[in-house]
């Protein structure tokens, strides 16, 4: 049974790519009974391409400025909202997540690099080296992550209902039974990047 979100909250999940926002938010949205925000999808819905084809096309400035646009309006609206991987660079953002309950889903490179892959869908780590790439990304965003932030969460070596289950619990929603929080997703959170995917989030 799903524990009703307060109807004028807003919980924003960040994080690096392969934290698994986008998956752990679904998990969120449905035992809180409210709407779900992908930040990344609802940009490639307003651009009618995906993510990776508007940074070769449009270039990276005119990415950053309609996540801006994008993840501003997201923020407005009650529920569970995923950030992003890069969106917390934002000044404009960060100014916004003060006002909500922002959850930080951390994680490391090794991690996040096997979770994220090699595809071509994350333009920021695409191309040799996606580990060294990863590193470089993480050691400018964690102290960004930190500040913004409200909660923290480990995602590291756990699967998507378990930090689901540590959010609602940090948040003070009531701790369901086994048979109430279905293992939906069920699978490892360090598993393969199939295993864990996430619709829209793109490595930024």
């Amino acid at each position: 049974m799903a524990e009703p979100l307060p109807p004028d909250q807003t919980i924003v999940l960040v994080g690096a790519p392969g934290a698994g926002k986008s998956t752990v938010g679904v998990v969120l949205a449905r035992r809180t009974g409210c709407e779900f925000t992908d930040v990344d999808a609802a940009i490639e819905q307003v651009a009618g391409k995906p993510i990776s084809a508007i940074f070769l096309e449009d270039g990276e400035p005119a990415f950053r400025e309609l996540e801006r646009r994008v993840t501003l309006g997201a923020l407005q609206r009650p529920g569970v909202v995923s950030l992003g991987g890069g969106a917390v660079m934002s000044p404009e953002i960060r100014d916004a997540l003060g006002r909500h309950t922002v959850v930080w889903l951390d994680v490391s490179a090794a991690q996040a690099t096997r979770r994220v892959g090699l595809g071509d869908s994350r333009p920021l780590l695409a191309g040799q080296g996606i580990h060294s790439t990863m590193v470089r990304l993480l050691n400018e965003r964690l102290p960004v992550y930190e500040q913004v932030s409200t909660h923290r969460v480990d995602t590291n070596g756990r699967r998507p209902n378990q930090v689901a289950r540590d959010v609602m619990e940090m948040l003070g929603f009531p701790a369901a039974t086994g048979s109430e929080q279905p293992d939906i997703l069920g699978e490892p959170v360090e598993g393969p990047p199939q295993t864990f995917p996430e619709p829209g989030e793109q490595s930024r």
